[in-house]
């Protein structure tokens, strides 16, 4: 069969006018070195910081470092995945988590990726971790209260929303414990809660996680968990995640509270990296952009104004000391950076009186702003008392004889003690904290033994709630957030007092 010319020419003409033309470049490098999670990459000139970089195997790298000959990559999978000679893809997307209401009650690694066994997280929304912290127009001053439900902080280093407070002290001393119950406070508060675990035991974050679901707090927190067992570039992301999760809220217009369980470790896994990357060793062995690892972490936590949504980030950042020593390079950094601390003291801890809260060096520098009205006036003495108390308390150890107002000082001071005590996971509302306060600090509180304090605290607590007088003061301190009349008060504290002894 004969082919015309006339029919080529119009398949070739066909052919041209139907033409498409698909063009795809790809900027790839070559691994030249491999190891400890660290990967240098030759050949990719215009990576950015930050960038997500496709390597084989499905193992991904974030780009830290920029060389003039290479980039130095974290790698976030399986590093013995990769070798030397391996071809590096670039991605030119910035390192992104998801985020939004779907990662509630859920449990997930610093990628986002969930690691309790409940199914995926079909999250609508990714958001760049690495983020500008929000400008000084667009802030404003704390003044809301975040209740923690622990008396000795509520009533003395009080926390607002929108601030940073950092819990310090030696290992087991009960910081994340004093995280734990903050958490476990917000349930009804209108608050979500971010959780993130840096280089904890796997066993330690179940038990936080379990803690949590027992209280019903999973219903309103994300737990972000990057343990001891996970390579140091996925601890060192994860607070950056946990923080780019809550923003997601905060822009939102929602108020979040995170927890940075704890910093410590995040600096030493940075460590690890920057020392792996030849990065040159400051003081301590700590690299000298280690201040600004945490300086642009936590002031992404803020109180915006009502044009930008009016949402917040609280921050609880925990640092945990040698010996109890605060002058250390890290802890020194982290307090400079925050609005205050908690320290906690294990001397304290040892002696039964927990939470172990220093007051003398413990401080909020947002102070009575972030309290009610009622609980700042009753709460004026406490720190006066305690300090009062741990001075004359030295001098009694002498066996001297007293006068009668030093006793008395004494005296308080023992029962303020007492007051400030409490139980494990067990927060109580400011209102029933109001009462107490105000019975020790009134001096209603003098003539009970200082053994059967705990005791009457309890069955006072049971009294507001079921009493006419007693509902009546909480309602009123709830509406109005004033204390009452003082005859309102010394009548109900009596009142209960006679039913007491009896």
């Amino acid at each position: 069969m004969a082919i015309k010319p006339e029919e080529i020419s119009a398949l070739i003409k066909d052919q041209i006018k139907n033409y498409e033309k698909h063009l795809e470049t790809k900027e790839t490098g070559t691994v030249i070195k491999i190891g400890d999670g660290i990967a240098l990459v030759h050949g990719l000139d215009r990576a950015m910081a930050g960038e997500l970089l496709e390597f084989p195997n499905d193992v991904f790298g974030m780009v830290l470092n920029l060389e003039q000959s290479h980039v130095g990559v974290i790698l976030l999978g399986d590093f013995k995945l990769v070798k030397e000679g391996d071809t590096v893809n670039r991605t030119g997307r910035i390192l992104e988590v998801p985020v939004g209401e779907e990662l509630i009650g859920r449990v997930v690694n610093p990628l986002g990726v969930p690691i309790d066994g409940q199914g995926p997280i079909n999250a609508k929304k990714m958001r760049q971790v690495e983020q500008k912290a929000s400008g000084v127009m667009a802030r404003k001053s704390v003044h809301e209260p975040l209740q923690t439900g622990i008396k000795s902080i509520d009533a003395i280093v009080p926390i607002g929303r929108g601030q940073r407070e950092l819990i310090i002290g030696d290992r087991q001393t009960g910081k994340t414990s004093l995280a734990i119950d903050a958490i476990i406070n917000q349930k009804g508060q209108d608050c979500l809660c971010v959780y993130v675990a840096i280089g904890q035991k796997e066993s330690t974050v179940v038990g936080v996680t379990e803690t949590l679901r027992k209280h019903g707090a999973m219903d309103y927190s994300i737990v972000v968990s990057a343990s001891a067992s996970h390579p140091s570039p996925l601890l060192f992301l994860a607070p950056y995640a946990g923080v780019t999760m809550a923003e997601e809220f905060m822009y939102s217009g929602k108020d979040v509270l995170i927890v940075y369980d704890d910093l410590s470790k995040h600096a030493v896994a940075y460590r690890e990296l920057s020392l792996l990357l030849r990065r040159p060793p400051g003081r301590e062995a700590f690299p000298g952009d280690v201040f600004y690892l945490h300086s642009r972490l936590l002031e992404r936590a803020a109180k915006l104004n009502e044009e930008h949504g009016g949402g917040s980030i609280t921050a609880l950042p925990i640092i945990e000391t040698k010996a109890g020593d605060i002058s250390a390079y890290i802890p020194t950094n982290v307090i400079s950076i925050t609005d205050g601390q908690i320290f906690l003291q294990s001397d304290l801890f040892y002696s039964g009186i927990r939470p172990a809260i220093n007051a003398g060096l413990s401080v909020s520098r947002v102070g009575g702003a972030a309290q009610i009205k009622a609980i700042k006036k009753v709460s004026g003495t406490l720190r006066l008392n305690l300090a009062t108390y741990r001075e004359l308390e030295a001098f009694t150890q002498f066996g001297s004889d007293l006068d009668e107002t030093t006793k008395s000082k004494l005296d308080r001071g023992r029962r303020t003690v007492e007051v400030l005590k409490q139980d494990l996971h067990e927060p109580i509302s400011v209102e029933k904290q109001v009462c107490i306060i105000y019975a020790l600090t009134t001096g209603l509180l003098d003539d009970v033994n200082v053994e059967d304090i705990t005791r009457f605290e309890t069955e006072l607590y049971h009294y507001v709630d079921s009493s006419e007088k007693g509902k009546e003061i909480i309602n009123e301190i709830n509406e109005t957030k004033q204390l009452p009349d003082k005859e309102k008060m010394d009548d109900m504290i009596k009142d209960f007092k006679q039913q007491f002894i009896s």
